[in-house]
């Protein structure tokens, strides 16, 4: 693999304590991802790497994750501060002295990267043999290329990647028509407390054009990001890969709304089509449904009868439930519990006003799941809550992907592992475009120790929600074992999103494989500090667990005694104290605890217990061998 800065040479003429700047700054985001695909750095050549693989799958897979991580880092700089690459790939025989390597298989790398656009790759017809079928990373011809000093041309393949960096420097990249971002629709009422109205709508129409068969269609953690932003639609289109965006506004005035749309063609931002709803609100499912189908009509998109159905179907016919409905949605997408609690009271108004709400049962029963799971209520009480909620939604709309995946949640909080993931497939069989479930099976691979299907996953995740950060890698990497990488991707990770609690946790834990104990703590402490005032700061939990396994009992005993009075106030998960109880050499104490777990249907450690490399000697234990058969893991 060659990679190079693309304009470096004029950049260092124009400024070059920048350029050397930026050589640095690349470095730091390339050097953890040659690790994390086993690439060894073999030269730098100024501001390019050199970098040999034993395989061509790695280097596939890592010149995305190159890619990717430096769009990433750029995503939040100025124009002139930001890092553009471009990498080639070539596979063949080399020569190896003295730590370099030579050889026509270096030369044809060499050739073939500046052939790639800016934030693109290109390899060459042999990898493209290697590798088809074995990544799940779209990979183009772009026809016979001569190159200097062969005797013919050799066909290059270029990487599609889910978004499409240019500059004035390079060829401009035609973004994919069918992929398509739904915009944060403005709301232009007259009381700006409607805004909850404008951000349903969104919701709303990303969950229609969803079912089109297809349509890419960007998930909602991405596109909310440029909420009040003001960037073109061109920038927009290539910071999310999508070739077409839909915008609009919406004005709700008494029982009246007016909703404008435009579908934009994001390579020439110019208009595919425009249109202006002036309706009664009662109407407002018919605007979506309408929008829906001139999408499909527009992008060419065969509309087949039972999609057409599903989308033109009103799910209730009670506008007021509906509003409530979207009010409730709104503060499902709050930080704060206290706030995410407002949802379920309008959950449960717009359920009296349309017993057949479907979609009001399935948010409600999504969020007490949610509730469950990260421990704001009692798990069992908030399971049985959700799945009375979820088995009327499920009645009302037995096929529909969000209930599929709402099931497969239900089944994790089962332990029912392999269920979950059969049902995440179909969810996304019907539903491609479906970014949750892509995450949530991703997820559940993890935990069943499918490392490989789990990562396919989450680059599909990625690629349907490209702003969102996903620190799966970690926890991946560090279920394999493979402790180093695991650090290089958390680092590179916090590097980008230095707040993301799971990043840390994951660094915090392959520091402690690896007895680096100083660094385990230091880094689980920042955890404890961000998460200051959330009830539910477990952080101090895993401080206890790493200080038992660096000797540490009597401060782990503290905090200890700490979650046990906690306890006595408040909903407290027993495998939380459980993995206490086991790191201080308490067995019997964890496994009554663990079973109190089970019981009380908490995952929030028992979901790890079949993985992580943490509980390896709790697993050559005859108790606990079978309490992981009964929560669903093979010792």
């Amino acid at each position: 693999m060659f990679t190079d800065m693309v304009g470096y040479t004029a950049l260092g003429q124009r400024n070059e304590s920048l350029s050397l700047a930026l050589v640095e700054e690349q470095r730091k985001v390339i050097r953890p991802v040659l690790v994390r695909h086993n690439g060894r750095e073999v030269k730098t050549i100024g501001d390019a790497f050199l970098v040999e693989f034993p395989n061509a799958v790695d280097a596939v897979r890592c010149a995305y994750d190159i890619q990717r991580a430096v769009r990433e880092f750029n995503l939040s700089l100025e124009s002139d501060k930001r890092v553009h690459l471009r990498i080639g790939v070539h596979v063949g025989e080399v020569v190896e002295s003295q730590g370099d390597i030579f050889g026509d298989a270096v030369n044809v790398a060499s050739r073939i990267e500046p052939l790639a656009e800016d934030g693109g790759v290109c390899v060459t017809s042999h990898v493209y043999d290697f590798v088809r079928g074995k990544v799940d990373l779209p990979l183009t011809s772009v026809g016979p290329k001569a190159l200097k000093n062969l005797d013919a041309p050799m066909e290059v393949y270029k990487m599609v990647m889910p978004w499409e960096l240019s500059t004035h420097h390079a060829e401009p990249v035609h973004l994919p028509p069918k992929r398509i971002a739904v915009l944060p629709f403005v709301n232009i009422s007259p009381d700006p407390n409607d805004e909850y109205f404008a951000d349903g709508l969104t919701e709303e129409m990303i969950s229609r054009l969803s079912r089109l068969r297809g349509l890419d269609v960007i998930a909602r953690t991405s596109v909310m990001n440029y909420k009040s932003k003001e960037k073109n639609v061109a920038q927009i289109g290539k910071e999310l890969g999508a070739g077409t965006l839909l915008e609009g506004s919406v004005r709700k005035a008494g029982e009246r709304i007016r909703v404008t749309v435009q579908l934009i063609d994001s390579n020439t931002e110019g208009h595919l089509w425009a249109e202006n709803y002036d309706r009664d609100l009662g109407d407002i499912f018919g605007v979506q449904s309408d929008v829906a189908e001139q999408v499909a009509g527009h992008l060419e998109l065969q509309l087949l009868p039972q999609v057409k159905s599903d989308i033109e179907r009103k799910p209730t016919e009670n506008v007021e439930a509906y509003s409530l409905y979207l009010r409730g949605l709104q503060y499902t997408h709050e930080d704060k519990v206290d706030q995410k609690k407002k949802a379920f009271r309008y959950f449960e108004q717009s359920i009296q006003l349309d017993p057949n709400f479907s979609l009001a049962y399935l948010e409600a029963a999504r969020e007490y799941f949610t509730f469950g799971n990260m421990g704001y209520m009692p798990p069992k009480e908030a399971y049985e809550k959700g799945e009375a909620m979820l088995a009327k939604a499920q009645q009302l709309e037995p096929n529909s992907p969000d209930v599929l995946v709402t099931i497969a949640t239900k089944k994790v909080g089962n332990y029912e592992w392999s269920d979950a993931e059969a049902l995440l497939r179909k969810a996304i069989e019907s539903s491609p475009s479906n970014a949750a479930a892509h995450s949530n099976r991703a997820f559940v691979l993890n935990v069943m120790g499918r490392f490989d299907e789990s990562q396919s996953e989450s680059v599909k995740s990625t690629n349907l929600d490209p702003l969102h950060p996903n620190w799966g890698r970690c926890a991946a990497l560090y279920y394999q074992r493979r402790y180093d990488d695991a650090i290089a991707e958390a680092l590179g990770f916090l590097n980008r999103e230095p707040e993301s609690f799971n990043a840390r946790t994951f660094l915090a834990y392959a520091y402690l494989a690896k007895s680096m104990f100083e660094e385990a703590i230091s880094e689980i402490k920042k955890n404890v500090e961000l998460a200051a005032g959330d009830p539910t700061n477990w952080s101090m939990a895993d401080l206890a667990l790493i200080y038992t396994k660096s000797g540490r009992k009597e401060q782990a005993t503290k905090i200890l005694e700490q979650l046990q009075a906690l306890a006595q106030e408040r909903y407290v998960p027993p495998d939380v104290i459980a993995v206490i109880q086991w790191g201080l050499g308490n067995g019997d104490k964890a496994l009554v605890l663990f079973e109190k777990a089970y019981e009380d249907r908490s995952i929030s450690w028992i979901q790890w217990l079949g993985v992580d490399p943490l509980f390896d000697d709790l697993r050559t234990d005859e108790r606990f061998t079978l309490f992981l058969r009964k929560v669903g893991f093979h010792a």
